[in-house]
C-alpha cells in the first residue's frame, strides 16, 4: 500500500479527530465574528444615516420607516464636492507615487550600500518618527508660506514626501533580499539604475503595493495639513469640505452620504492591492 493511500486510510478511520478539531476551532470562529461585526457596525449605522430621509441632523433612536438615494444624489450634485474629491485625488495619488519611488531608492541604499554615515543617518532619519506632526505645524507652514506655497498642490505633498516609515519598511525587505543578485547583476555590468529597475523594483512588488495602500489612506484621510494650506474652497479636500457641510447645517443625512461616497476609493485601492497586501503578510515569515 502507497503512503498515500495509508493517509487516506488512517483519516477515514479517525473521524473524532476532525471533530476534535471542530470542536477547538468553533470559540475562535465566534470570537472573531463578534469582533468583525463590532468592526463593521459604525460603517452600516453610517450607511443606514446616509439613506435615511431627511430630518434634523441627530442620531436616529430606530431603524428609519423608509430607506432613499436621494442624499447620495445630493451630495453629488452638491457644490464643491466634486472639485473636493479630485483635489484628494490629486493629493493622495501623487503622493503615493512619489513616496514609492524615493523611499524604494532610499530603501536600497540604507541596505545595499556602504558609505560613511549610513547608521547614524538612517537612525537621525528614523528619530523624525517620534516628533509629532503637530510640533513641526507652525514652522512648516511658515516655510510653505515664504515660498509662496500656500493654497497649491506642491505646497500641500511636498513637504509629506519625506516618510521615514516609508524608507524603514523598504530598508528591511531589500536588508532579506540575498547579496548575490546584486553581485552577479554587477559582474554583469549592469548599471546601478539598471539593478534598481530590474532586480529592486520586481522583488519588492508586494512591499511597494503594502505601502501604496498605506500611504494613499494616509493621504486621503489627511485633514490638518490640508486645512491649513489649502485656504480657498477650490483647494479643500474631501475631508476639509465634509467639515464645512456640518459647519453649515446640512442634514445629518446628507453629511452621512458623503461621507460613505468618500470610503469609496479607499475600498477600490484596497481591493484592487489585495492580493499583493497578503503577499506581503505571507512573505514576512519567509527569510
Amino acid at each position: 500500500m502507497t503512503l498515500t493511500a495509508t493517509r487516506t486510510v488512517a483519516k477515514a478511520a479517525d473521524p473524532s479527530g476532525r471533530r476534535r478539531r471542530t470542536g477547538r476551532q468553533w470559540p475562535l470562529a465566534a470570537l472573531l465574528g463578534v469582533v468583525s461585526l463590532l468592526t463593521v457596525s459604525p460603517f452600516l449605522v453610517m450607511l443606514v444615516l446616509a439613506m435615511s430621509p431627511p430630518r434634523k441632523p441627530t442620531v436616529p433612536q430606530q431603524w428609519p420607516d423608509s430607506l432613499t438615494l436621494d442624499n447620495f444624489a445630493q451630495t453629488l450634485a452638491a457644490a464643491g464636492f466634486l472639485d473636493w474629491t479630485i483635489n484628494s485625488l490629486i493629493y493622495a495619488g501623487v503622493s503615493v507615487v512619489i513616496i514609492l519611488l524615493t523611499a524604494s531608492m532610499a530603501g536600497y541604499a540604507f541596505a545595499k550600500k556602504r558609505f560613511p554615515g549610513r547608521d547614524a543617518l538612517m537612525w537621525a532619519f528614523l528619530a523624525t518618527m517620534m516628533v509629532p506632526f503637530q510640533a513641526t505645524l507652525i514652522p512648516l507652514f511658515v516655510l510653505v508660506a515664504d515660498m509662496d506655497g500656500l493654497d497649491t498642490f506642491w505646497g500641500m505633498i511636498v513637504p509629506t514626501l519625506a516618510n521615514s516609515q516609508a524608507v524603514f519598511l523598504m530598508r528591511q525587505f531589500i536588508k532579506d533580499l540575498p547579496d548575490e543578485l546584486f553581485e552577479a547583476a554587477k559582474v554583469d555590468g549592469a548599471s546601478e539604475w539598471r539593478i534598481y529597475l530590474q532586480i529592486v523594483v520586481p522583488l519588492t512588488k508586494p512591499i511597494l503595493a503594502t505601502l501604496g495602500v498605506f500611504v494613499f489612506l494616509w493621504h486621503w484621510n489627511d485633514f490638518l495639513w490640508p486645512l491649513v494650506v489649502a485656504q480657498s474652497d477650490e483647494m479643500r479636500t474631501l475631508t476639509v469640505g465634509l467639515t464645512t457641510l456640518k459647519g453649515e447645517e446640512h442634514p445629518l443625512a446628507m453629511v452621512m452620504a458623503s461621507a460613505a461616497v468618500s470610503v469609496v476609493p479607499c475600498l477600490i485601492v484596497f481591493f484592487l492591492l489585495q492580493r499583493y497586501l497578503v503577499n506581503s503578510i505571507a512573505m514576512t515569515g519567509l527569510k
